[in-house]
């Protein structure tokens, strides 16, 4: 069974301070690492944060302009990246220079409605240069 979801009060903005308190300090580093890289000059993203109601929780999409490369969202022990792709980008990412066994997760059919989805449990700071790598070629689509 998956681990609880956190940030589920409307009222209460997912701050530096509340993501710290939900995440503790190891996972908080890790994720503070991953949102100061992709939003320095070179990857150029926006992080967004927002309430959603049909998921009771807040949920944050990070942007490149107007085209959203992933959702990001915390849960206990850990935060989760998302990404979605089009069947058309199946053989581009069996080629990215990424873990195997990401890729394998990812062959896996489970398709939500065209779309397949990437899913990154990240717990360490080490994952972050395959996330990075495919952020890079998610925000290189067009």
């Amino acid at each position: 069974m998956e681990a609880q979801i956190l940030l589920r009060n409307p009222e209460e903005f997912p701050s530096d301070e509340v993501l710290k308190d939900a995440l503790g300090d190891a996972i908080y580093k890790v994720l503070e690492s991953f949102i100061g890289t992709i939003t320095n000059e070179e990857y150029g993203l926006t992080p967004e944060w927002r309430f959603y109601n049909d998921g009771k929780t807040w949920l944050c999409k990070i942007q490149y302009k107007k085209k959203t490369v992933l959702w990001l969202s915390v849960w206990e022990g850990f935060f989760k990246v998302s990404f979605y792709f089009s069947e058309k980008h199946i053989n581009s990412i069996a080629a990215l220079d990424i873990s195997e066994t990401i890729k394998e997760d990812f062959a896996k059919p489970k398709p939500s409605g065209r779309l397949i989805p990437m899913i990154f449990d990240i717990i360490d700071k080490v994952q972050l240069d395959d996330l990075l790598t495919v952020v890079r070629f998610k925000k290189s689509l067009k």
